[in-house]
């Protein structure tokens, strides 16, 4: 089972990491953990837990402590930011649409095996900035230059 792991720093900067080892099984949403859990190359980090989902695209809800999938009615904020048919779509400045829910599918926010995906956010630098942890990723993209041709 392979995670992919996004790493978030307060700049704006994503990291991306493909981890194989199930060590992040069993934490929780907003939990804090230490890079040397994920790579020995992090040590000095600290990471938080901010969010997940799992092979389907289902997301992991910090406020449920369940594990697997559940149906739950939500109301408007996280998870669902959808507007009644009575509304329309006029555009309208601090939207809360009054008495309107819908059930979801989403995860509890234990981590299980059943997740694809994690996001992290550093708390705490280590010695390394993750730069030059993730070198090949600062690499700018070469766009391959067109060829014309003349008929």
């Amino acid at each position: 089972m392979v995670l992919k792991i996004n790493i978030s720093e307060k700049h704006g900067k994503t990291y991306h990491l493909d981890l194989d080892s199930e060590t992040l099984i069993g934490k929780h949403i907003n939990e804090k953990i230490k890079g040397t859990e994920i790579s020995p190359e992090l040590s000095g980090y600290e990471f938080e837990i901010t969010g997940a989902s799992d092979k389907a695209g289902f997301p992991f809800v910090g406020d449920f402590e369940t594990i697997g999938l559940r149906g739950i009615l939500l109301t408007y904020g996280k998870g669902m930011k959808k507007r009644s048919k009575r509304e329309g779509k006029k555009k309208r400045s601090n939207f809360t649409p009054g008495g309107l829910r819908l059930r979801k599918k989403i995860r509890g926010k234990v981590i299980s095996p059943e997740a694809m995906q994690i996001n992290l956010k550093v708390l705490k630098e280590g010695d390394k900035k993750l730069s030059e942890v993730f070198s090949e990723q600062n690499k700018k993209k070469e766009t391959p230059k067109e060829e014309k041709i003349i008929a």
